[in-house]
């Protein structure tokens, strides 16, 4: 029987942790990963949250949003590969809407490329396509995808 997952609102000291996971989640060759410096300058932001999935105190996951007025973005979210379907990433989304919620954000957004997989996750929590950013991602071999904008009601 696995471990139960935790899920803990984080800040800067859990850079490393969160680096860690970003290294293996995202691949390199489709430029979305950020650099620590990124994620620090996007908690020193008003409406900021970082939440950190860990099991065994192991990171597995983390997911990094903001919000403004009555709207939030999620800016990024990811599991390490070897902690993909693990429950992770639905305790993440489930407590950046939770945390949204008690705030009163009304909706939240987030982009992701049109070929990756994730969108289905997206789905199951009721996201939909709001837009289309076309040629938005550069890949390390020149090549552009298209980023779809997805939104959930919250309110």
């Amino acid at each position: 029987m696995n471990e139960p997952i935790d899920i803990a609102e984080a800040d800067t000291r859990d850079l490393d942790e969160v680096m860690s996971v970003m290294t293996r989640a995202f691949d390199p060759r489709n430029g979305e990963a950020w650099t620590a410096a990124q994620c620090a300058g996007a908690l020193s932001l008003p409406g900021s949250v970082l939440f950190l999935a860990r099991r065994n105190g192991r990171a597995l996951g983390f997911a990094l949003a903001r919000s403004v007025a009555d709207e939030a973005e999620l800016l990024l979210i990811a599991v390490r590969p070897d902690g993909q379907r693990s429950g992770a990433g639905r305790e993440l989304i489930q407590n950046i809407v939770s945390h949204y919620a008690a705030k009163g954000i009304k909706r939240i957004h987030l982009e992701v490329r049109t070929d990756n997989p994730a969108l289905a996750f997206y789905d199951c929590f009721g996201f939909v396509q709001s837009g289309l950013r076309r040629n938005y991602y550069r890949r390390s071999d020149g090549q552009f995808t298209d980023a779809a904008t997805l939104s959930l009601e919250i309110a």
